[in-house]
Parts: C-alpha cells; structure tokens; sequence
C-alpha cells in the first residue's frame, strides 16, 4: 500500500512539475479565475442603480410634483424629459432615450382629493424583460409609500392591508451577493475539467503516455496520480475566488470553511472524474479542450447559477440531476449566505458523491482496457 501511495505521488509531482514550469501556464491557472470573479462581480448584476426615465405630467400640481420628487430623489432614476404630449413617448421609448415613461392624468389630485383615488399609466421598454421589470418594480414602491405619506396628511383612512418586507440572508438583494458564491464552482469546474482532460490527451501527443503503459502503474494508481494535482489547483482557485468574494466585495460568509471545502471535495472529485472521461476518449488535447467546452455550457445553463431550476421545464429539471455544478452552486451559497451544516447539505452531498463514484468508476475501467 505504502508503494502505490509513493507511486502515486511520485506521478502526481511529475503533473504539477509538467504544468507548473512554465510562467504562462501558471498564470493561467490561478490568474483567469481571480480576474473572472471580479469582473462577475461588477457585470454579472440584475441591480438597477441608473434607470433614465421621462414624464408627461398633464396636472403641474402639488400632488404631482411630490410625486416625481420621490422618483428624483431616490437615487435610482433620473429625468430626462418633461414631456408635452403623447406622441412624444414612442420616439423616447424607441429611441432609448428613456427606459420608462411616467404619465399622471390632468385630475391627479383632484381624484386623490375626492377619495376615489387617481391612476398612472407606467410605460416601459420592454425589449429588456429583467431590466423593465426590476424597474416597474421600484416605481411600484415609490408610489406605494407616496399614497401612505399622501393618505396620512391628508386624514384618509390608511390601506386595510400594509406589507412589510424583509429579506433574510441578503437584506439589500444585492445580485452580487447571490452570484459570487456561485462562482466558486462555476469558475472552479471550468479550470478542473479542462486541466484533468488534457492531461492524459497531452502525454499521447507527448509521446509518454505508452512508457506510463510499462511503467509498474496500475489503471487506478495513473488515475489517482493525474487526479489529484487538478483537484489541488481547483482547491486553490476556489480559495482565491473565496477570498474576493470576501476582501474585495466585502460578502459576507456565514458558514463553516471546514463545511464548504468538504463539499467542494466531493464536487472536485465528481468534475476530475467528468475530466478523467473526457481525457481517456481524446486523443489530442484539442479533442479534450473542445470535449470540455461541450460540456461547461449546458452545465453552467442547467446549474441554477442565473435562472433558478424551478423555472425549468420539469424535463429539463430531471435532466439537471446528472449536472454536479448545480449541487456545487447550491452548497457554496447555502453555506456561504445561510450557514448550513452538513445535515442541512446532505441532499446535494450524497449526489454528487455518487457522480464521483460513478464517473471515477467509468474512467478506471476505460483506462484499465486502454492499458491492456
């Protein structure tokens, strides 16, 4: 046993040494990750904090005027036009000069006044749904506080039902909080994968893959040798984009560390495992980086990571079970934002532990036929 262990570690000095000794291929394994994670951070983002917006105000009343006081005040929307009639609001709406259009009817406050209440008609370029949407919804809460500050000084009887939000684990509902964490395993899965397929596809280019066939390796002992430097360098990519979610972003972390590398283990374990596949059926290390691109796109699309899976078609949903970046996402910001422990995170853990067993199960024999 002490033997295979030597073997396997005297293999796994040789990858880290063949990946580790030029400059460039350091860089790009320990830079891309860092600099992905920020740039995530600033432009992978659903926050709305500039929304140009136009009105047509046909009342000119104090009423109004408080209104669009509201709306300019917030620090979210600004003004671009008062506008003078109504065929003014398609030009600026396919112009893109304005995001929404703000029209307040000429009896505003006389309808706000006879207690009957008073209409907006809120127009919005709709070409951009989560966009139009995220900013319907800020309009929404403006005017919702200014009919209860309205309401409140004039002496109309408050609304029979108020509904006071509060949001857990991320108070602000800041995307930022919600993608970053995600990106430990997306970014993770990506460098992993493809430096576990090209591993065993750059020894047959190489040439040194049949004196690996003489050497007294056995199919298990390759594959722990080519495993075990990627899920070291996963590990540390993982910890670096832990470490900007943290120190640069400043979310933050209300888990365990010992709890998030343990799953971050068993989702190593599962993507060398997908790598260990990939590398045992190409033949060149182009195959195995395009075999790993075909693969990372339906992962990153079927993960959770921006569309939640409850979203999907129930097909698709069953499908997303075989994907262990979406285990992996759901561990990172459950530990990351919740808290959870291991009891809580056993539904995604014995998952992706089975994957790994299975893939690393698959490759072994690939590799065990591929030697005889």
């Amino acid at each position: 046993m002490l033997a295979a262990w030597l073997r396997i570690l005297a293999l796994s000095r040789k990858e880290l040494l063949a990946v580790l000794k030029d400059r460039r291929s350091r860089l790009s394994l320990l830079v891309p990750p860092i600099v992905q994670a920020l740039i995530f951070g600033y432009a992978a983002t659903y926050d709305l904090n500039h929304v140009p917006y136009a009105v047509l105000d046909q009342d000119h009343s104090a009423a109004s005027r408080q209104l669009l006081s509201g709306l300019d005040g917030s620090g979210v929307f600004e003004r671009v036009a008062d506008l003078q009639r109504l065929g003014d609001i398609r030009a600026f709406i396919d112009a893109r000069r304005a995001l929404l259009v703000l029209q307040i009817d000429q009896n505003f406050e006389r309808d706000l006044l006879s207690g009957r209440g008073a209409a907006l008609q809120l127009i919005a370029d709709g070409r951009n749904s989560n966009t139009a949407g995220t900013a319907m919804g800020y309009v929404t809460s403006i005017v919702g506080r200014f009919s209860a500050d309205w309401g409140a000084a004039h002496g109309f009887a408050p609304p029979a039902v108020q509904l006071i939000s509060r949001a857990w684990f991320n108070p602000n509902l800041e995307t930022r909080w919600f993608m970053i964490p995600g990106m430990i395993g997306m970014l993770t899965l990506i460098q992993t994968m493809m430096l576990t397929g090209m591993s065993v596809a750059r020894e047959r280019e190489q040439g040194t893959f049949d004196q690996l066939l003489v050497t007294p390796f056995r199919a298990y002992e390759i594959m722990a040798g080519k495993a075990l430097p990627s899920m070291l360098v996963g590990a540390i990519q993982a910890a670096g984009v832990l470490l900007v979610a943290q120190f640069w972003f400043h979310i933050p972390f209300a888990g365990s560390y010992l709890t998030l590398f343990i799953g971050l283990l068993l989702f190593l374990l599962a993507a060398v495992g997908i790598g260990l596949l990939l590398s045992a059926v190409a033949a060149t290390m182009q195959q195995a980086m395009l075999y790993s691109m075909l693969l990372i796109t339906p992962f990153s699309l079927l993960s959770g990571l921006s569309t939640p899976l409850s979203s999907m078609p129930s097909a698709v949903q069953y499908l997303t079970a075989i994907n262990p970046l979406r285990y992996a996402i759901d561990i990172t910001r459950r530990v990351y934002l919740e808290g959870a422990g291991l009891g809580l995170l056993l539904p995604d853990l014995w998952p992706l532990a089975l994957l790994a067993a299975l893939t690393l199960a698959t490759a072994s024999w690939i590799f065990r036929h591929r030697m005889q």
